[in-house]
Parts: structure tokens; C-alpha cells; sequence
């Protein structure tokens, strides 16, 4: 679903109702677990592992039981995801609109298990694509996952239209304005306006969390923005994208 123009309300929330005791009390771990109760679409709250906080995300709960932890959504620029590294690390935003789920928060979920991740995406034409890849991580190996950069690591690619966008990213550290990870001769975050895993050669040809473009800016160049680059290479400003991530397999 995107972008959730049709939030459900927030009956549909889990901890909207008291709980009678700590015994009574649940704490799923994703939106696995949230589908698991029974459960549609919306907000709901998270625990993962080795957060001792509350975590609100929104749940993408499609009619084939595909259950999806949505991490990024965008679809009206109303969130300026130019933010610093700190930020990025904790995450920002609303769960019920445009917000970032934070890299701490999304390192802790894909070390509950084997992940596989899901890039959706729409242009201002209403034309949508996506790109899937069966397995996402980051940083697995590493003892200090911040200090390692949060590294992307994806790969069993599946073709929805929008090409292979994240393999040549595979092993980047994150990068924000503050916080120059790659090897570019520019700050890749500064030029695009937002954080994302870029890489030295190019930055990135398709550029999820840079600054958010108005149609109006179609006629404009170079895409310096919000969006993604077809078979063509050809940049198309985009209207909304979402990241998420499904598990499929608990941890061993």
C-alpha cells in the first residue's frame, strides 16, 4: 500500500485499551507478531530486541498475509528528512504520515531474524515500481553497529519495475551532512539533502530520503532530489516511496 492515504484509526491500536496486569501485557516484536493477533493495516507499538523504549511504526498488512514494518514512508514532503546524524539515528517523523523508523531502531529489528526488504515507489504520473531483495541487514558483523556505520547489506534482487537500485550500495555506510561516510568528492548528503547509504561513484541513482521536489520542478535540471532513475537512466521526480521490511525467519 502506497502511500497510506487511509490511515485506520486508531481503535485498530493495540494500547489503546488499559492492560489489567504486567502478566496481560504483550509486546510484539514486529509487525509479525501484530498480525499474529489478528490485526489490519495502521500504527501500532513494538518492542524489538534490545530497545527498552516503545516504538511506534506503521504496519502494511496486505490481503496475501505479506506483513510488512514499514521503516520510511514519504508521499507529501510535509517531513524535511535533511537532518543530522543523530537524528537519523533515532528517527523522526510520524508513524501515522512521513517519518524515519531510525538506524538503531531498524538494526535492531534485522537482528531479530532473517529480514527481506521492500522499496516501493510513485512518480508524479502515477506510475509505481518496486524493487525487493530477500535478504537485508545492517551492519550483521559488527560488535558496534553505529561505529560501523550502519553498512547496507542486500541481495536476492526481484525485479518490480524499477531495477536493481540498492546492490551497488551493498557495504556503504550511511551518511548525513554532518557525517560524510562515503568516498565521494562531494558531500553526497549535503548535495542531495538527506541521509542515505551512497556510494562513491555516483551518490545514488535513486536517492529515497534526499529533499522532497514539487511537480513543478519537472522541468527543471539536474534531478537533485526525491527520485528515481529508470532502465533509461532517465531521473523521475517521485511522488511517495516507502521502505519496509519483512521477517521471515526468526533468529536461531
Amino acid at each position: 500500500m502506497l502511500p497510506p492515504t487511509c490511515i485506520l484509526p486508531n481503535q485498530f491500536n493495540i494500547f489503546a485499551a488499559p492492560q489489567s496486569s504486567v502478566k496481560d501485557r504483550w509486546y510484539p516484536l514486529d509487525c509479525q507478531d501484530v498480525w499474529k493477533r489478528g490485526f489490519l493495516s495502521g500504527e501500532y507499538t513494538i518492542y524489538p530486541e534490545g530497545s527498552y523504549n516503545p516504538l511506534p511504526v506503521y504496519c502494511d498488512i496486505t490481503s496475501n498475509r505479506r506483513v510488512w514494518t514499514v521503516f520510511q514512508n514519504r508521499f507529501d514532503g510535509s517531513v524535511d528528512f535533511n537532518q543530522n546524524w543523530q537524528t537519523y539515528k533515532k528517527g523522526f517523523g510520524n508513524a501515522n504520515g512521513e517519518y524515519w523508523l531510525g538506524l538503531q531502531n531498524i538494526y535492531r529489528l534485522t537482528m531479530q531474524g532473517r529480514y527481506e526488504l521492500m522499496l516501493e515507489m510513485e512518480n508524479m504520473n502515477g506510475l509505481r515500481v518496486y524493487a525487493q531483495y530477500q535478504n537485508f541487514s545492517l551492519s550483521p558483523h559488527a560488535l558496534n553497529a553505529e561505529s560501523d556505520g550502519y553498512k547496507l547489506h542486500v541481495d536476492g534482487f526481484i525485479d518490480g519495475g524499477a531495477g536493481d537500485i540498492l546492490s551497488a550500495h551493498v557495504g556503504q555506510m550511511f551518511s548525513t551532512y554532518d557525517k560524510d561516510e562515503e568516498e565521494h568528492i562531494q558531500n553526497c548528503a549535503e548535495y542531495y539533502g538527506g541521509g542515505f547509504w551512497y556510494e562513491s561513484l555516483g551518490c545514488a541513482n535513486t536517492p529515497l530520503n534526499a529533499r522532497y521536489m514539487s511537480d513543478d520542478s519537472a522541468g527543471t535540471q539536474p534531478f537533485v532530489g526525491f527520485s528515481w532513475s529508470n532502465d533509461n537512466g532517465l531521473p523521475l521526480i517521485l511522488r511517495s516511496s516507502q521502505m519496509k521490511m519483512r521477517r521471515l525467519q526468526g533468529k536461531n
